[in-house]
């Protein structure tokens, strides 16, 4: 293993869309800080996670170059092909993809639908066993989720390897253990399957991955000189090939058991699967019931790691034509070639921790489900119920923030107490000229009727905002423009209004900051002329002190002069004065 689990999140990309919780049947996603991350201990790698990403944060654990490296290195490097590569690559014939694998340095090219027969001869056997119920063990994500979500009925699937890694067994068989084994197909739960099957899987590619690969190579199957007499190793499949298809592990069962009375059914889908055992008692059947399960719908040609998507009725009739029915008589029944490979399905331990109606309650109120009332069950925050949100709040894997209800009344109780607390007058208004919100100084500002009718419904809403203010063709102005508008002093029933409209949703909602300056203006004209008043006393007073100052200057220069003219006098004139 490379260090990262099969699935997981690229944070930088999660744009907190909670997509991939809504869609995620084991809801194995952790929500911290806003990013969506995978839970491995609960993560069943059904990969819905990843088709429904629309940030693509959601990503698949790439083998590629582990898979070069094998090669590289000189290894027997076998590739065992999921039948499902005509739907993928259907203009491909089978000497072409047996050829362009060969080309990018795999030794032989097996069908795995050479050991899904295998299992089918296998599980065919286990019909004669006195339990009621069998579920078939083919599909790795319906196997890992009845061992983790469901597993009263661990017991009931059928105790026999993956079509894989029976191939994977076959090879070994024919030409050596030393070889390597990589599995290419749509799955990505085969990846967690290589890394349990015992060492008989080396690694697991998606039909993604091994497009990356030709990529890389530039190598294209239609284009590559290929060997018409290349064929699958160690031989060619018939029915098996009818596996990736709805009811195509029934058909092949079918001819193993005509005259058994065991009732064959095919579930598609993780939902339908725990919808069709819920509550099931085994005991309780009248005859023996086995379910192929299938956790992609339309089968494996819906699976994940198809790089062309789901495939059509034209790629379902392709498969059915080239898997040739096989005749079997009772008399001839074909044996498995080689003795059953068991596997142990035990049920493992439930990763979902228990946690107390305290806990949960406290969770609840935590976001404001106070009452039953209260639980929307909206599915907002990727959870089917507000009870079940309340566990991943106990369990940390979730946060408050995820439930829209909640943070729509966080963000409510926050406006309102910024609007209660605001002196001035707000009021926030549609296109239809009607009050969506308002305070107290609003109502105040229009009429002893309007604060009445404040406190008899508070905010106001659905008001028609012409009924209340004078001044409504401002705000139809600021509707049709999307502009701000702004006036310092508007006169309106003698009073003056200072008005800010401003545009929330252009066109739509606008709000509006209103205040009464009339009070302000009075009261700044009284200064104003108080002012002039006080200026006007001092110029007086200045003026006055000037004139007294003017005339004192004047006698002292009189005075002074005349003293200096007396000194100026010679002793011969005083004489001659004389």
């Amino acid at each position: 293993m490379n260090g990262k689990f099969t699935v997981y999140t690229r944070l930088t990309e999660c744009q907190d869309c909670y997509k991939c919780l809504r869609q995620c049947p084991v809801k194995a996603i952790t929500v911290t800080g806003g990013h969506a991350s995978i839970d491995p201990l609960r993560c069943i790698a059904c990969g819905k996670c990843v088709s429904v990403c629309p940030a693509r944060a959601k990503s698949i654990r790439n083998d590629t170059a582990r898979a070069v490296r094998l090669i590289e290195d000189g290894n027997a490097v076998y590739a065992a092909l999921a039948p499902s590569w005509r739907a993928e690559f259907k203009d491909t014939d089978q000497t072409q993809i047996i050829g362009i694998l060969k080309k990018l340095g795999f030794k032989g090219v097996a069908e795995v639908a050479l050991g899904a027969e295998d299992v089918s001869l296998w599980t065919a056997t286990l019909f004669d066993n006195k339990k009621t119920l069998w579920l078939s063990s083919a599909c790795p994500v319906c196997v890992e989720f009845v061992r983790h979500y469901m597993p009263d009925y661990a017991e009931n699937i059928t105790p026999v390897v993956s079509p894989a890694i029976s191939t994977a067994a076959i090879l070994r068989e024919e030409f050596g253990r030393d070889i390597k084994v990589v599995f290419v197909g749509p799955c990505i739960a085969k990846k967690n399957e290589a890394e349990i099957s015992g060492g008989l899987v080396d690694l697991a590619l998606t039909f993604q991955e091994l497009r990356e690969m030709l990529l890389q190579r530039e190598l294209n199957p239609l284009k590559v000189e290929i060997d018409e007499r290349e064929a699958f190793v160690p031989s060619v499949a018939h029915q098996g090939r009818l596996y990736p298809i709805e009811g195509g592990m029934i058909q092949t069962l079918l001819p193993h058991m005509p005259e058994h009375d065991t009732k064959m059914v095919c579930v598609t889908g993780l939902e339908k699967l725990s919808h069709t055992l819920a509550d099931l008692k085994p005991e309780n059947l009248k005859q023996p019931v086995f379910i192929e399960c299938l956790a992609c719908e339309g089968g494996c040609l819906g699976g994940p790691g198809m790089a062309k998507g789901k495939a059509g009725l034209d790629c379902v009739l392709d498969i059915m034509q080239a898997a040739p029915k096989v005749e079997i008589s009772a008399e001839g029944q074909k044996k498995p070639a080689r003795e059953i490979i068991k596997q142990d399905f035990s049920a493992y331990k439930s990763p979902v921790a228990g946690c107390s109606e305290a806990a949960i309650q406290s969770a609840m109120w935590q976001i404001g489900k106070e009452s039953p009332k209260d639980e929307l069950n909206c599915g907002g925050c990727g959870y089917d119920t507000c009870r079940e949100f309340a566990k991943a709040l106990v369990g940390k894997r979730a946060e408050p923030q995820m439930c829209v209800s909640y943070m729509r009344r966080l963000a409510q109780k926050k406006a309102n107490a910024l609007l209660r607390s605001m002196p001035s007058g707000v009021v926030i208004v549609n296109e239809e000229m009607e009050i969506i919100e308002c305070n107290e100084p609003f109502a105040r500002l229009f009429g002893e009727d309007t604060e009445v009718a404040y406190k008899a419904y508070p905010g106001l809403n659905g008001a028609s905002l012409y009924n209340i203010v004078p001044f409504g063709e401002l705000f139809r102005a600021a509707l049709r423009s999307g502009d701000d508008i702004a006036r310092e002093h508007l006169e309106c029933d003698k009073r003056l209004f200072k008005i800010n409209i401003f545009t929330i949703e252009p066109g739509k909602i606008v709000g509006a900051v209103i205040q009464d300056v009339t009070n302000q203006e009075v009261r700044r004209e009284q200064i104003a002329r108080r002012a002039r008043e006080v200026i006007q006393k001092n110029i007086a007073t200045v003026q006055e002190i000037a004139c007294l100052l003017g005339e004192h200057v004047t006698d002292t220069e009189i005075l002074l002069s005349s003293i200096a003219d007396d000194y100026a006098q010679k002793p011969g004139d005083e004489a001659e004065e004389k």
